[in-house]
This record gives structure tokens, C-alpha cells and sequence, in this order.
């Protein structure tokens, strides 16, 4: 067990005023053990306190209330039922920290038990100044019961006690209890009020003999008998059974005169019921020389420290199980001492009704040989018979061990904290990685894998670009420029994660997306055509700076089997390759203005899923020949709101929002507005990001088919110019372009048939990666 957990006060910390971290973190190992850690993180926002507590740092009672008072709202639990639970779990964790063995020989049975719970907090307090512990008192009832005092300077946890008390008495005596509270008072004493709480402790079976048994009876083992005490039972049968009928013999004089009993016992002081002083050891008289005179009253010199009552003889009888700690009043100590620590004393009250006076035996109450120093005393005053000078040498190693487990304790948090933050770092890296390529190609990549290209038979790739690029290039600033891409990237950006597609790259104005790859998915074609009809409406919330009006795009789709593959070593890239591409490609640079130019193979992929289409007719399209082409129009089932992955409340304005149907000419006023009233119910300025429902659920997977051949894996190609990205480049502007569409191109390109097409898949698009 680790000198971190061994030094926690076990049962006193749960019911003293000020508490150490390890009651904190009792509480909160109960609430993740029994409820989960979930739970816990919930409590610990709602209560507005740190995740972990320092061992032998001090914490206010604030924390504990504020865990306790959240954690009654949250499980729904009355305080008394939680507390109590607490009490019981406490028990067992105390147990599991390494305090079995010291819990088990305070009593042989439950009342000695209770009787030396304040001996049990008076010795760890040596190492835990700041612990204020409660203190008890029991009685023995003539039926068996109990009557158990429990003093406080708090009020409201007493429910603890009878979780501690029934543990104790379950594992230790194997005995169920039952407490009940018989009275409950506040007594004012010299630091204030404080809360007396009587126990009635009653056996669940009222049978007379069992409660003697079970509450007075001395427990059958509760230390092992050695081997040479079984041996003397076996030989002296007779004697063993004398010895467990054990009654003392009193002498009839006391054979010991006063002169030697004030020098063997050098702290003691005798005081009658009114505080007079009538008896004193010679090492006190020596360093209070007013206790020679033995005329003035107990509290004239000292004051009480522990526990806190008031300084009279009721007082004093009715806390006499605990340990009394005494300190000198400055005032009336030599000059010597104005300048050294008040020496406390600490030892025990003893009533001795036939003189009806009190004696205190005591010792002085030094934790460590610094303390020795810094009161001028040396080690020879104190009796050689005395456990105090073992105690001093014994706690001074202790204290060192405690220093060490806290800087070890301290630096363990450092290294959470470094942990953590190393952990936060790490997942932004991890998702600028995840931005930039696949995960699973990341991963590998990561692992210092080779990533093998892999075929997918069916995809969806969309271009777009800006018309008039080059115009609004020739005419404004660069800032002008890029502030207008980025502000029209960020919506697409945020488009592809309404409908997971794949943003391959941005090349200039250029915007390339794919579905159904590198995530299998069978509504590839569908998400990309969603994710096109959201570009149209977003690209006309984006201003051209030369003209101050919306910016206009073409898109183009296509869908065909693709082989996609990891190129370069240095800032590698997830590219597409094959005649796919560049048919989509043509698809984007043949289009026309605000419209999403679509092939025969996406045409017949929506047809009949709800999608409104418009045949072009046949057009000449550069390398393929003449391709019958069509636009798309709008998905008559869903709602602008939902493409744009908008979080649209009940409300009329936004109820009324048009779908996405109508052309896209036509659709910004309706966007304008639907997206005005959904903004304003949001509460901060960026909208939650909506994910639009599909049919199918795509999972991150490996490259379906990997491409065997590495030889033909090696693609080589030129940039895409002019001719291949339409305004990209090219020197002629856009309209210019629009305007020779209408004309059929003259080239010597051919289209290649399918079978060519699948054995040589590539592109010039590949290299720009």
C-alpha cells in the first residue's frame, strides 16, 4: 500500500470539521463505483468543484456540501439515506486503504470499540493538525443497549454515524444493528454551539441475551492467538481458564509516596471540582512556576484546546473519553517563553470520586524533535516510561514520509495534468490529419505503413468552380480574394459534414467532392447531389467583391468507378484517379451559371427518388464526343432546412420555409428568410450543424479492392490547364467560354470505350495533389 493511501484518517475525517482530500475522494470513488463515472462528471460541474483532491491538502466543508446537496437532486435520494450509504462505503474504503488491522484492535467488542474512537482521533491528529474530529460518548443500558453521544460542531451529518457504526459492527462483530436518533439538542459551549445527537443502538433481534452478546461481548478472535498462547492453553488448562475470569486486587494502601509519584508522572496535575489545583508534577511546576503556589484554578494557566467545551468540572466529566489537550496561557509564563510556541499537553482525565477531584495525566504534545527544539526541551524531560519519546522520533520519520508521499501526490496531478493536456493536443493533431486524409489511410500512414491504392466500382465526383473568376482576380485585391473563398469554403466545409461526403481538394476556385468514397456507402449519389443544391443556395450568401451581388458557380456531376490511392511522401494526398473524374470534370466547365450539370449515369442514380430534373439535350463535350446531359433542379422531399443542416424550430415563419424544389434562380429569398428566423432562435452566433437522414449507414472501412499491380499504380500525368478546369488558368473568361459551348469543339480526343477505361484510369487532374 502506497504511503499516499496509509496515511488517511480513517473514520474521523467523514465527521470532522475540516477535511482532508481523501474524504472528497471517498465520495467521489462512491459515486463512480455505484453510479458510474458519468455521474460523477455531471456532480462535479453541477457542484462547481475540481476533479481531484490533494491528500493532505484542507478542504472546507463547502465542497462536501455542495457534492452532497447536488448528488441528493441528481439520484433523487433524501440527504439521510445518501450520507448514510456514504457512511458505510466509507467503512469499507477505509478498510481497502490499509486500516483493517488498526480498526480492529481499538475494542474487543462494539462499545470498546466506540469508547476509543477519540483515543483514535486524538493520535492521528499528531500528523493532521487541521483535523477537528467529533467526539463520542457511550453508555450501557441494564437491557443491553447502547446509548451512543455524538458531539459535532456541524449539523446535518450525523446520518453518517449509523453507516459507520453498522459496518463496523457487521464485519468486525457480525452483528446488524439498529440506530435510532432518541434526542437531539444544541449545546453551547466555549466555541460555539454544538450538535448532540443520542443513538439508541439496539440488536435487530431484541432477544435480551443476544444484545449482551452481540454489543458487550468480546469478539471470538479478533487477533489471532499466537502459537505460544495455545500452547499454555493445552498445558495449563486450569490457569488459561483462571485468566478469562480475571477481577483485579487492590492493594489497601498505596504503596508509592508523593515525592516519587510527582517524579515518575512530571506532567501530571490534580485539580477538586471547583479547578483548584491541589497536586502537580515537577516538570510542569518548572515550566509554569505559578502551579508551586497551588492557590489559583486550573483555567487561570491553561486553556482547552481539545475538545471544545467549556473549562469546568460538567464539562470535562461528560467528554472524559476523549483526550484533553491543554495549552499554557502566555500571560502568566516566564519571560523565557514570550518569544517560544505555548506548550500544549495532551493526556487523559481521570475521575477519582472518592477524593472528588480529577487527575490529569498527561504528556507534552510534540510531533516531531523540531517542535522539542523550538520549546527549549530536551527528550530527558520526559520520563523514560513514557510512549512520548518513541512517539517524537517514531512521527518525525512519519512526517518525512508524508512530505514525500505529498510531493509524490503533487507531482502524480502535475502529470495528470500533463497527461491530459498532451491527450487534448493529440486529438487536434489527430484531426488536422483526419481533415487532410482518411482515417483509416491515416492510421496506416501513422503506423508507418504502405497504403495500397484500392478500386471503388461506383462513386459520385461534383466540381464547381466560381464564374468570371479571372475577371474578379484581375480587379481586386488578393485579401478581397481570399476573404471570398474562405468565407464560401467554410459553407461548403460544413455541407460535406451534413452529408458526409469527402472534400478531396480546393485548387483555387476549384471545389472537389466525392461520395461513396473512402466510405462505402449505396446513397453516394444522392448525398452528393443534396450536397450540390446546397452549394447553389449557399454560394449566393457569398458576395462577389467587384460586383457587390451574389457570386455565381457552376457544379457538375458524374458518377463511374474510380481507383483511389495515397501519392508522395511529403504532405501525401488522398487522390482520385480515372475517366470518372474527368468526365465530372467536363460536367463542371460544359455547365452553366447557378446550374448542377449532371450525367446520364447520375440522371438514371436519382431518377425516380424524388429529384426534379431538366434534360439539356445533346451537347459536344471535349474528349467524350456528344453526351446527352441534363441539370438538376431540386429534391422535392426534403426542405431547404435540411440540406443546409439547419436546426429549424416550431415556428410559422419557419414552418412555412419552401422546399428545396423550386430553381434555384428562385430559392433565396425563401433561404434568406428561413435562415434570418432560425437564427434568431439560436443562441449563439454559429448554427448547430444538423446531419441529414439517408437510408444507409456508411462505416469508416479499408479501400474495397486493392489495386495488385504496383507498376500500374504508378500514374503519371500533366496539371489540369485551361482546357481540362474550364476558368481555372484560362486566359478567356467564363462567359466567353459559355458562349463557344454552343459550338461544337473540334478535337482529336476519343472516347474510350468502358474496357479501356478500367485498365487505364488516370487523370491529369492527379498531379495538382
Amino acid at each position: 500500500m502506497s504511503l499516499t493511501v496509509l496515511a488517511q484518517p480513517p473514520l474521523s475525517g467523514s465527521l470532522g470539521f475540516n477535511q482532508y482530500g481523501f474524504i472528497n475522494t471517498c465520495l467521489k470513488s462512491l459515486v463512480i463505483d455505484r453510479f458510474g463515472e458519468e455521474t460523477w462528471d455531471k456532480l462535479r460541474d453541477e457542484a462547481r468543484v475540481q476533479d481531484t483532491f490533494m491528500t493532505y491538502e484542507v478542504y472546507t466543508d463547502d465542497i462536501t456540501m455542495q457534492l452532497v446537496t447536488e448528488a441528493c437532486k441528481m439520484l433523487d435520494l433524501e440527504q439521510s439515506v445518501l450520507l448514510r450509504q456514504f457512511g458505510e462505503y466509507f467503512f469499507d474504503f477505509c478498510k481497502k486503504s490499509g486500516y483493517d488491522h488498526m480498526l480492529r484492535t481499538l475494542g474487543g467488542n462494539l462499545f470498546e470499540f466506540m469508547e476509543n474512537l477519540d483515543s483514535l482521533h486524538s493520535y492521528l491528529s499528531l500528523s493532521y493538525k487541521e483535523m477537528n474530529a467529533p467526539s463520542f460518548r457511550v453508555e450501557k443500558n441494564n437491557d443491553g443497549t447502547l446509548l451512543l453521544h455524538y458531539y459535532s460542531d456541524r449539523r446535518g451529518l450525523c446520518h453518517i454515524v449509523p453507516g459507520i457504526i453498522g459496518a463496523v459492527a457487521k464485519d468486525f462483530f457480525n452483528s446488524t444493528l439498529k440506530m435510532d436518533i432518541v434526542n437531539q439538542i444544541e449545546e453551547v459551549e466555549r466555541m460555539g454551539k454544538k450538535e448532540h445527537i443520542v443513538f439508541l443502538i439496539t440488536p435487530v433481534f431484541l432477544d435480551k441475551d443476544f444484545s449482551k452478546r452481540s454489543l458487550l461481548k468480546k469478539s471470538q478472535n479478533p487477533v489471532q492467538k499466537n502459537h505460544w498462547g495455545t500452547v499454555r492453553s493445552l498445558i495449563h488448562p486450569e490457569k488459561d481458564k483462571t485468566l478469562r475470569r480475571f477481577e483485579p486486587v487492590y492493594p489497601d494502601n498505596l504503596c508509592i509516596d508523593l515525592k516519587t509519584f510527582c517524579n515518575a508522572f512530571p506532567f501530571h496535575i490534580v485539580f477538586d471540582e471547583e479547578l483548584q489545583v491541589r497536586q502537580a508534577g515537577v516538570t510542569i511546576q518548572r515550566i509554569v512556576p505559578e502551579l508551586q503556589t497551588r492557590c489559583g484554578q486550573l483555567d487561570q494557566y491553561f486553556t482547552i484546546q481539545n475538545p471544545k467545551v467549556t473549562f469546568n468540572i460538567c464539562s470535562i466529566r461528560k467528554f472524559i473519553n476523549s483526550h484533553f489537550i491543554l495549552r499554557t496561557k502566555r500571560e502568566i509564563m516566564p519571560m523565557a517563553w514570550k518569544e517560544r510556541p505555548m506548550l500544549e499537553l495532551r493526556g487523559q482525565m481521570i475521575w477519582m470520586p472518592l477524593l472528588r477531584c480529577m487527575l490529569y495525566l498527561a504528556s507534552p504534545l510534540l510531533r516531531s524533535l523540531q517542535e522539542l527544539e523550538e520549546h527549549c526541551m530536551h527528550l530527558s524531560d520526559i520520563a523514560p516510561h513514557d510512549a512520548t519519546r518513541d512517539l517524537i522520533l517514531l512521527n518525525q520519520q512519519r512526517l518525512a514520509e508524508m512530505e514525500l508521499s505529498n510531493q509524490l501526490e503533487r507531482k502524480k496531478e502535475e502529470l495528470h495534468h500533463l497527461s491530459k493536456h498532451l491527450e487534448e493536443e493529440r486529438q487536434k493533431t489527430e484531426n488536422l490529419l483526419y481533415a487532410m486524409l482518411p482515417k483509416h489511410v491515416a492510421n496506416q500512414l501513422k503506423e508507418g505503413k504502405r497504403v495500397e491504392a484500392g478500386e471503388f466500382e461506383e462513386c459520385t465526383i461534383l466540381f464547381s468552380d466560381v464564374v468570371t473568376f479571372t475577371n474578379i482576380c484581375s480587379e481586386c485585391e488578393p485579401i478581397q480574394i481570399v476573404s471570398m473563398l474562405n468565407s464560401m469554403y467554410l459553407k461548403f466545409d460544413r455541407l460535406t459534414s451534413v452529408h458526409n461526403v469527402y472534400k478531396v481538394e480546393t485548387i483555387g476556385d476549384a471545389y472537389m467532392v466525392v461520395g461513396g468514397v473512402p466510405i462505402l456507402m449505396s446513397s453516394h449519389t444522392e448525398r452528393v447531389a443534396n450536397f450540390a443544391l446546397g452549394m447553389i443556395i449557399a454560394a449566393k450568401e457569398v458576395t462577389n467583391p467587384v460586383t457587390g451581388c451574389p457570386i455565381q458557380i457552376r457544379v457538375g456531376l458524374h458518377s463511374g468507378p474510380v481507383l483511389a490511392g495515397v501519392v508522395g511522401e511529403k504532405m501525401p494526398r488522398y487522390c482520385l484517379f480515372g475517366d470518372t473524374v474527368n468526365t465530372a470534370s467536363r460536367m463542371e466547365s460544359h455547365g452553366l451559371p447557378d446550374k448542377i450539370h449532371i450525367s446520364p449515369s447520375v440522371y438514371h442514380a436519382l431518377r425516380n427518388k424524388g429529384y426534379q430534373m431538366e434534360e439539356r439535350g445533346e451537347i459536344e463535350v471535349k474528349g467524350k464526343g456528344r453526351m446527352q446531359t441534363y441539370f438538376l433542379q431540386r429534391n422535392l422531399k426534403v426542405t431547404e432546412s435540411e440540406i443546409m443542416g439547419l436546426l429549424v424550430h416550431n415556428t410559422d415563419s419557419v414552418r412555412k420555409m419552401t422546399h428545396s424544389g423550386r430553381d434555384c434562380d428562385s430559392q433565396l429569398p425563401q433561404y434568406r428568410a428561413a435562415l434570418k428566423a432560425t437564427q434568431r432562435l439560436q443562441k449563439g452566433d454559429s448554427c448547430p450543424l444538423v446531419p441529414m437522414k439517408y437510408g444507409d449507414s456508411p462505416t469508416e472501412s479499408k479501400p474495397p479492392a486493392q489495386f495488385i499491380d504496383p507498376q500500374k499504380s504508378s500514374i503519371t500525368g500533366k496539371p489540369r490547364d485551361s482546357e481540362s478546369y474550364g476558368s481555372l488558368y484560362s486566359e478567356k473568361s467564363s462567359l466567353d467560354e459559355l458562349t463557344e459551348e454552343s459550338t461544337p469543339n473540334k478535337t482529336d480526343d476519343k472516347k474510350p470505350s468502358i474496357d479501356k477505361r478500367r485498365k487505364h484510369v488516370h487523370t491529369r487532374f492527379c498531379l495538382l495533389f
